[in-house]
């Protein structure tokens, strides 16, 4: 009996509409337990491929009569057997996601966030599986993207469909979640690609030095994006305030948490930094500003549209991480429990140095997870 598959979009567009899913995870339990798709609509449970081998009854017994089930595995292949072994047990409405998890990490949805001054925009691109936000700044025919991610394709495809030339990559920091595909791309299309000096010191590749004042221009009507040196959670950690509007945070400062300091093994002392980042510098900006993270955490960060962004004001009310007025508790907060680190990310540190050079395949299976990147999940 056929099955037929969902797509990560369209999978995720359910997810942002409300709708009630049901998901059979057959993976093992180590990951599912990692790493797993969620949403306020979301039921899933987990039974390992290798207990359905002999039969789905057991299965069968955990799983609705009267409802739409997905099934999810590693890369699509297990999913679609017991998809099958379901529907030859009678199960109506039964589908599998195409690709598996692997095609759920890399997914990029591309949505608008604001207009611009010069009569461009900026455009967040979720990649719902990772909770990681990259952006493409457009004005005058032209694009900077924002902290790329890996699957560089879909900036390429959007650039194309839009009329856009690429004409700069930047990465806020050295990334250890994600691989950046911010170098890759500026190579490819003959772009510049910015990444703060500090972060660089190990890199072995040449780049343009993202510093704190410098002014970086997109589009012929202009659209300034002006670097803020904000270390903390790492060293070179720089924010870009873009037309004066937009705060993009990178890693330091997200709707609901801030940074780790940790990733480089020296959490104590890049805690006063990223203290001071955010009690003084952010705090020295403009409280209008919208703020456009790197990360988020879950689906209650998003707004409607699916997009994550925050007006900086309201968060010195409502973000925990902005609340803590005594200095050795804000140090205890943001050095001691904190999540697991992002699986590999010391290789995926070594990776966006250029000290390593993994295939497609092993930089793939590095990125599989959440980015926890934040000081609480």
């Amino acid at each position: 009996m056929k099955v037929t598959t969902q797509s990560s979009a369209e999978v995720f567009e359910k997810i942002l509409r409300s709708e009630p899913l049901f998901i059979l995870d057959v993976r093992n339990e180590d990951a599912y337990a990692d790493w797993k798709i969620e949403g306020p609509s979301v039921t899933s449970i987990n039974i390992p491929y290798f207990d359905l081998l002999d039969g789905v009854e057991v299965a069968l017994e955990r799983l609705p009569n009267d409802e739409p089930i997905l099934v999810v595995c590693a890369k699509e292949g297990s999913s679609q057997y017991v998809a099958k072994q379901l529907a030859e047990a009678g199960l109506d409405h039964v589908t599998y996601l195409e690709g598996g998890m692997k095609s759920w990490s890399e997914y990029l949805r591309p949505v608008k966030v604001g207009d611009l001054s010069s009569g461009g925009a900026i455009y967040q691109f979720v990649r719902v599986g990772k909770g990681c936000l990259s952006y493409m700044v457009v004005s005058g025919g032209q694009a900077a993207i924002v902290d790329t991610a890996r699957m560089t394709d879909s900036y390429e495809a959007f650039a194309k469909e839009h009329g856009l030339t690429i004409k700069h990559t930047i990465d806020t920091h050295l990334h250890a979640d994600h691989i950046s595909g911010g170098r890759k791309l500026a190579g490819k299309v003959g772009a510049t690609y910015w990444l703060p000096p500090k972060d660089a010191t190990e890199a072995q590749f040449g780049y343009q030095p993202l510093e704190d004042g410098q002014e970086i221009q997109v589009g012929s009507a202009t659209v300034k994006i002006l670097p803020v040196y904000s270390p903390g959670h790492t060293m070179g950690s720089t924010s870009l305030v873009v037309d004066d509007k937009y705060l993009l945070s990178g890693d330091i400062l997200f709707v609901k948490s801030i940074g780790r300091p940790d990733l480089a093994g020296v959490a104590g002392d890049w805690a006063i930094d990223l203290r001071k980042t955010l009690y003084e510098t952010y705090e020295g900006l403009s409280s209008k500003l919208t703020l456009l993270p790197a990360h988020y955490a879950d689906m209650t960060e998003m707004n409607e549209d699916g997009s994550v962004s925050a007006n900086l004001g309201h968060l010195y009310s409502t973000n925990a991480g902005l609340l803590v007025s005594d200095e050795v508790d804000f140090h205890e907060m943001v050095t001691n429990n904190l999540p697991p680190q992002p699986n590999a990310y010391q290789d995926i540190r070594l990776t966006n140095m250029g000290k390593i050079n993994p295939d497609e395949e092993e930089q793939r299976e590095m990125e599989i997870g959440p980015n926890r990147c934040a000081v609480h999940g």
